[in-house]
């Protein structure tokens, strides 16, 4: 063989192992995003399923059932208050100090909150100590869940090769439908108990059991490395020195971006309202809470698989009109969805269920990941994706309570909650008509250029 032609082979041997190397990483860095997408879900759905059946029974004083469920509602909102300063703080760990200890961090105080919720004395044992600890533990959950996605998305979409941006981050969103189903599986044998034993004491055995998730994940999450893009934008800052405050620098030089992101955020309505509220007024209209819950395995099963596909077609596609797709036919869908819940049509309630969680709800949440952290530069990503997806976040937290307060206890006056979400997946999809397209942008190059 010539010198030369063996020079080539060699190329593209070392392109392949290459090739091979980042592939690697991105799997690694993608079941990490999943074990963690699960834990904060699965923490998300056991305490909106507790607030929804649970709480508002055994941790506030005895009165008007309307009242205190919103009162559950609220410290089930409280947390999405707490989302946004967590997003800062640790948002600005991981621009600062890495994504991957930062990761770390919030995964044990995501966990460890839930694990203590499961713990907690109820209102007749500790008075009004009981609500107070509750939204305690509930606001360490949304400090740290306020930077979870944030920083699983960034570091997976930095560790993705060309051409598969979409795609690996997309198993953070695999991971949350993982959470919800795994919390609904452990959920369905504690409302199959009769009530005194449900509300001593079974209840609190979903908490108990995220330890098990919140162990998997560390020992996957301990092993990752930083992104080579980020040491090499540190190394190019004189091998250690950090931008000392990447929040502001990001609203000073990504100011588009962040609205972008804010509007888009708006996305997650579909499913807060879905998974907390829907419950809620499907147990008012007289629908067995098991059943609903076997609605919602149903349709995250197939999510799991269906966001990965819908990242994939991002790939190749483009993430705008995917993303606004999927957005506009859950603000459609959601009427008929609560429509059939009204009128106690479960074989609708199944379907419409599962064409929304696995279908244009999967669709839009698989694609944001990646998209939202390709709209920052690397110095910034944390902080922007983190911060700009809290807005979004933020509304979602409250809408159940929102929803409950308009429709009054009446099964026929869903209108107010489907135009809760009808108008927020506009607003989403008016942030993503802003945005930039992104998916062929080469990794260096995301983002506006920053000193």
């Amino acid at each position: 063989m010539a010198i030369g032609q063996s020079s080539a082979v060699a190329g593209t041997e070392l392109s392949r192992a290459e090739q091979s190397y980042r592939v690697k990483r991105a799997k690694k860095a993608a079941l990490a995003a999943f074990l963690g997408g699960m834990l904060e879900y699965y923490d998300f759905f056991i305490y909106a399923t507790a607030a929804s059946l649970i709480f508002s029974h055994i941790f506030f004083p005895a009165g008007d059932p309307t009242i205190t469920l919103m009162a559950s509602f609220a410290t089930f909102g409280v947390a999405y208050v707490a989302r946004p300063f967590g997003a800062i703080v640790f948002g600005h760990l991981g621009d600062r100090l890495g994504r991957k200890n930062t990761l770390v961090l919030t995964l044990m105080l995501m966990g460890g909150a839930t694990f203590a919720i499961g713990l907690l004395p109820n209102f007749a044992q500790a008075g009004y100590l009981a609500p107070a600890l509750l939204v305690f533990l509930r606001l360490v959950q949304g400090l740290s869940a306020g930077a979870e996605t944030a920083g699983s998305s960034t570091l997976t979409m930095e560790e993705s090769p060309v051409g598969r941006r979409g795609f690996f981050p997309s198993f953070a969103m695999s991971g949350i439908s993982a959470g919800i189903v795994l919390a609904s599986l452990v959920f369905i044998p504690v409302a199959a108990m009769d009530e005194a034993a449900r509300m001593s004491w079974g209840w609190r055995v979903p908490f108990l059991l995220s330890v098990v998730v919140m162990i998997v994940a560390m020992l996957v999450r301990r092993s990752l490395e930083e992104p080579e893009v980020f040491e090499d934008e540190v190394k190019s800052q004189g091998g250690g020195e950090k931008e000392k405050l990447p929040f502001l620098l990001m609203l000073k030089t990504h100011p588009a971006q962040f609205f972008q992101v804010s509007l888009m955020s708006f996305q997650c309505v579909t499913n807060t309202l879905m998974q907390a509220f829907g419950l809620a007024y499907a147990v008012s209209v007289g629908i067995p809470a098991a059943t609903m819950l076997v609605v919602s395995i149903a349709g995250n099963v197939l999510a799991i698989f269906s966001q990965p596909l819908s990242a994939y077609l991002s790939d190749r596609f483009g993430r705008r009109t995917i993303f606004i797709t999927g957005i506009l036919s859950s603000g459609v869908l959601i009427w008929v969805y609560f429509w059939a819940i009204s009128t106690s049509n479960i074989a609708l309630v199944f379907l419409l269920s599962i064409a929304i969680t696995a279908g244009s709800y999967a669709v839009s949440n698989a694609i944001y990941p990646a998209w939202f952290s390709e709209l920052f530069h690397v110095k910034v990503r944390y902080s922007g994706v983190a911060i700009g997806l809290q807005v979004g976040i933020l509304c979602a937290g409250f809408t159940p309570m929102i929803a409950t307060v308009l429709v009054g206890g009446t099964p026929a006056n869903y209108g107010p909650a489907a135009w809760i979400v009808a108008g927020s997946s506009i607003v989403a999809a008016i942030g993503a008509i802003w945005a930039r397209e992104t998916f062929k942008t080469p990794l260096h190059e995301l983002g506006n250029a920053v000193d």
